[in-house]
Parts: C-alpha cells; sequence; structure tokens
C-alpha cells in the first residue's frame, strides 16, 4: 500500500495512506475545497496538506467524520481553515483524546515506530469550530456538499459526506474495506440504522473510512452482517453466529449495553 489520490468521480479524490489503511477523502469546487479527515498526528496532517497542494490550492474547508485520533489528531497542520465535525465531537475529544494518544504512543513504540510513536506524543486533537447537529451544507462554489449525521453507529458523533452531484458518499468509520468494522466506541444494536441512512441517500459509490472506494452492493453486505450482528448482542441470537471474529464480537457485546 502506497500513499495516493484515486479519483472517485470528476473532482473527487480519495488518498489511501499505507499507515492503518486509511483513507481520507478531497471534494474541489469552483471556489473552494473540502479536505475529509486530516490523519493521525501533525507530521502525518503536513504529508496530507502537501499532497491536497498538487490538487489544488483553492482555499480549504475541513470535515472531521469522527474523533478518533487517526481520523483527526493531523488539524494543526490545515488551521486556521474552519473545521467541521458533529456537535458532541469535542466532547469525545475532550474525554478520550490523551488516553487515545498514551495507548497509540505505546503502540507505536513496541512496534519500533519511534519516529510516528514521537510525533504522536507532541499531536493533540485541535477542536472543531462548526458543529453540525443533524445536517449542514457547505457551497464550495458550483458544488454542494451536505453532511450528515445518520445516527448512533461506529460513534455517537459520526458525520457522513455526501457529493450529491456525484453521487459520492464518504462514510468515515462506519463503513470498512479489508478489515472488520471497530467496535470499540460503537452502538452496535444502532449501526445498522445508521448504514440504512447512509445507503437512502442513493451513491454510486462509497468511500469508507478505511480501505478502497466500494459499492453500494458491499455497504448493504456490510449493513447485513451489523445487523446479524446486531441481533447477538440483543440476545436473539447465539454468538457463534456473529459474521466477525470472536474478539471483534467480544468487544461488541460488551458495548451492548446501551
Amino acid at each position: 500500500m502506497s500513499n495516493g489520490w484515486i479519483e472517485v468521480a470528476e473532482r473527487v479524490f480519495a488518498r489511501r495512506h499505507a499507515e492503518l489503511d486509511l483513507t481520507t477523502g478531497l471534494v474541489v469546487g469552483d471556489e473552494a475545497a473540502l479536505l475529509i479527515d486530516t490523519r493521525g498526528d501533525h507530521r502525518q496532517g503536513a504529508e496530507l496538506a502537501e499532497a491536497v497542494r498538487q490538487i489544488t490550492r483553492a482555499p480549504l474547508r475541513v470535515v472531521l467524520t469522527h474523533g478518533h485520533f487517526d481520523h483527526c489528531f493531523g488539524t494543526s497542520a490545515f488551521l486556521p481553515a474552519p473545521v467541521w465535525a458533529h456537535h458532541r465531537c469535542p466532547g469525545f475529544l475532550d474525554r478520550t483524546a490523551s488516553a487515545q494518544r498514551e495507548r497509540w504512543v505505546e503502540h507505536y513504540r513496541e512496534q519500533g515506530d519511534r519516529d510516528t510513536a514521537d510525533a504522536l506524543a507532541a499531536s493533540s486533537a485541535a477542536p472543531p469550530d462548526h458543529l453540525v447537529t443533524d445536517a449542514a451544507e457547505l457551497d464550495l462554489g458550483g458544488r454542494a456538499v451536505r453532511l450528515h449525521h445518520p445516527g448512533l453507529g461506529h460513534t455517537d458523533h459520526d458525520l457522513v459526506i455526501e457529493v450529491p452531484d456525484a453521487a459520492v458518499v464518504f462514510a468515515g468509520d462506519l463503513v470498512e474495506q479489508g478489515a472488520p468494522p471497530d467496535f470499540e466506541d460503537a452502538h452496535p444494536q444502532h449501526w445498522p440504522a445508521a448504514v440504512e441512512a447512509l445507503l437512502a441517500l442513493n451513491p454510486t459509490a462509497v468511500v469508507p473510512g478505511h480501505g478502497t472506494p466500494v459499492t453500494p452492493d458491499f455497504v448493504r453486505g456490510q449493513q447485513a452482517d451489523l445487523a446479524l450482528l446486531a441481533e447477538v448482542c440483543r440476545g436473539r441470537l447465539p454468538a457463534a453466529r456473529s459474521p466477525f471474529p470472536d474478539d471483534t464480537t467480544r468487544i461488541a457485546l460488551g458495548r451492548s449495553v446501551e
């Protein structure tokens, strides 16, 4: 896996990153551009900022799909650009940013990746300054982009980004390609409905938070798996019926006391 832009639709880009197989996004209008997620530390954010400048020099706006470090600890590289997020994202960052940093700094040091550990240790989560409750629309000049909160899912503050004129949706970690979904801060009994709301936007392409862009059929398959797991969490099916690995299922069951 090497970093690189994928043009999903006209002036709508996804960028795959080798670190954690993260996928960021960029939507370019006539007057401004919207960056979707900022990577996991100030150094990674600066690398992404340089990659954005290879595509456009338009004034930049930023939206965070959610508050996990790998999606938002690089935000400082883009300030003073305005930053959108769900209104519960700042509180989540207040509660969890230090613990996220400590846990992942330790992870990278154990892996022998001192550079990434040091960069993350020196990074902080810049708070978003434009907060979304249910939905918002941004005008990029000749192109509207819509931000939607589809309900509880991967977190309690997910945003999906719809580009209506291109029929593309950036899903954040509500959809993952190449690995099982992450349930550490999830609401597994509600997640299937959030993905259903995403599919109701009628995209022709969906960009996941990790992995390569996928089709709606892929998302429907993942939604079916999530629905099956939700039944396991409700106690209506045995854990053996879960479509996900045992460790993933255990985390989801631990989160199902909502």
